[in-house]
């Protein structure tokens, strides 16, 4: 009885088999080309390349990315491993591999990270995604192509975040290696989690799919394994060995033991070839300017056509025209460069004259300037932004006189911003204060008698308070804590004049918000504070369904 039963499985097993080969072959779905990809981590330098250039299907590699947006989100203070993840229908809907979430169900975000690393739990990564893109998984792939580009992964495209196969969804060995290097050199603090055999992850302790991998291979730590049928066994790796670290990607395998035996000897041959005393260079910090930038050319990039690229010196400002009702903004006047000028100085003149501003109001006022601090500048901003964009690459500044009345807030052409904070010093000191500067505040003389923005109100400080020179806030009373990041830039005067761009976009959520820039060890956040939680997540969904970057940052940040 035992033996027929016995025939009876394998009969149905073998038909099963032959099904799916049927069906894979009907489909076109055959198997993954073979690539691989190692280098040495320390300095970068490729040691073996096969295919590395060929875009094929990640798999579950993907939630590297997801993970790393994850850590970058934490790093920044914007969320901790303590948020409340809360779960959607989509996410709970997800295939296997699962951690089994359910809809409506909240979970610690630490958990949902240890799942899409370890277990590489579907439904967890996606959760991740989505409450990092404000609820939108498309919204979090655009940021996931975004970052790809900025860390240089330039043949990776991302469509969601767990790996499961979708149109366009692609990567190389080479950027999935260079994305291994990032985790480790990036985030340090978080690696250790890729090495670990198992984990709590709320609902259930789980194991690493890479743990055969990690227990025979000596020196290994991590980092990640993916497997669907059109992508093949995939597996980014790290190593150490005598000093010397190595990180690999091979997709293709066959099976898990063909991928793990395909990663050792590639492994092997690294460890013999790669100098015991390399130098250590870590990756350049991230660039998102030129993400962007790129991604850009990619939209705009028609089919067969040609690139032209032209480099021209404009003619005229583009400054939008002044409202009818109000006269024409004058602006410093530009001069050309003499021959031994360079278009530097015009640069540097511009992007110190908001540093310039603060400084002589502390000074005057005998308070801290503090970054992010409001000026009752929306007028200066926003001419100073103007006169960037019209100087020409061939073209210095040249300042003009200060304007005696252009910080004076009792004057009637200042424009201030309602629920902006407000620096209002004694009279005449900032006039004095302008003219000991010899001239470096004078860059814009604004004469506007409609108010940028309508329903204008100045908040008054408390009577005396005001007159004395004392900075007035914005009220954080009740639930306004939440606030935005529209991203980290590499200057003060950038982060600026993002924000001011943002705020003129999205004016109907955040023209009450207060316009902060933090500076930071890699640059300067641009920000926006005094939000309730409902404000900050509107913003962010409608910033992003326009292509921006944005991340809500909560109480706990």
């Amino acid at each position: 009885m035992a033996s027929h039963f016995g025939r009876v499985f394998r009969d149905i097993g073998l038909f099963v088999a032959l099904a799916l080969a049927f069906v894979l072959t009907a489909t076109g779905v055959s198997a993954a080309p073979y690539a691989a990809y190692l280098i040495d981590a320390r300095s970068g330098e490729v040691l073996y390349e096969e295919n590395a250039q060929t875009r094929l299907h990640p798999a579950s590699l993907t939630k590297m990315m997801t993970l790393y947006i994850a850590f970058e989100e934490i790093s920044r203070g914007n969320i901790s491993l303590d948020s409340m993840v809360t779960i959607s229908k989509h996410a709970a809907a997800q295939p296997p591999s699962r951690l089994g979430l359910r809809a409506g169900q909240k979970i610690q975000l630490r958990y949902l990270v240890r799942a899409a690393a370890i277990k590489s739990a579907n439904d967890a990564a996606t959760a991740i995604g989505e409450f990092i893109g404000g609820g939108s998984e498309p919204a979090f792939a655009e940021r996931m192509t975004r970052t790809a580009r900025a860390i240089g992964m330039d043949s990776t495209t991302f469509k969601n975040a767990n790996g499961l196969t979708a149109k366009g969804h692609l990567s190389t060995a080479h950027d999935l290696t260079i994305l291994g290097r990032r985790l480790f050199y990036d985030f340090p603090q978080f690696y250790n989690l890729f090495s670990r055999r198992s984990t709590d992850a709320g609902l259930a302790t789980v194991n690493n799919t890479n743990r055969r991998f990690l227990d025979k291979y000596e020196g290994a730590d991590g980092i990640k394994t993916g497997y669907t049928v059109p992508a093949g066994f995939n597996l980014t790796a790290s190593a150490e060995r005598d000093g010397k670290r190595l990180i690999a990607t091979v997709m293709g395998g066959t099976s898990t033991d063909d991928r793990n035996r395909r990663m050792m000897k590639l492994l092997d041959k690294g460890f013999a070839a790669a100098p015991r005393n390399a130098p250590v260079n870590p990756p350049p910090p991230a660039d998102y300017q030129g993400a962007d930038a790129a991604l850009i050319a990619e939209a705009t990039q028609a089919p067969g056509a040609k690139t032209i690229t032209a480099v021209v010196a404009p003619t005229k400002s583009l400054r939008p025209r002044a409202r009818p009702s109000a006269p024409e903004v004058v602006v410093a006047e530009v001069a050309p460069l003499a021959a031994d000028d360079t278009a530097l100085a015009a640069a540097q003149a511009v992007d110190g004259m908001q540093d310039s501003i603060l400084g002589a109001l502390a000074e005057a006022t005998g308070t801290e300037a503090l970054p992010g601090t409001q000026v009752a500048e929306v007028g200066i901003a926003d001419a100073v932004e103007g006169l960037a964009a019209t100087v020409p690459n061939d073209t210095s500044i040249e300042m003009a006189s200060a304007d005696p009345t252009l910080m004076d807030p009792t004057q009637p052409n200042m424009t201030l911003l309602e629920d902006m904070s407000v620096i209002a010093p004694p009279q005449g000191t900032l006039q004095a204060q302008a003219a000991a500067l010899d001239g470096t505040l004078g860059v814009v003389k604004k004469k506007r008698s409609a108010p940028i923005y309508d329903d204008v109100q100045v908040t008054s400080a408390q009577g005396q308070a005001e007159a004395e020179g004392v900075v007035v806030s914005m009220s954080t009373s009740g639930d306004r804590h939440w606030g935005i990041s529209v991203g980290r830039y590499p200057s003060s005067f950038e982060a600026e004049k993002m924000l001011l761009k943002t705020q003129l976009t999205e004016s109907a959520t955040l023209n009450q918000s207060l316009r902060k820039v933090v500076s930071q060890k890699g640059g300067y956040d641009a920000t926006f504070a005094g939000l309730t939680q409902q404000q900050a997540d509107l913003a962010c969904r409608r910033l992003m369904a326009r292509g921006m970057e944005c991340t809500t940052m909560g109480p706990e940040s």
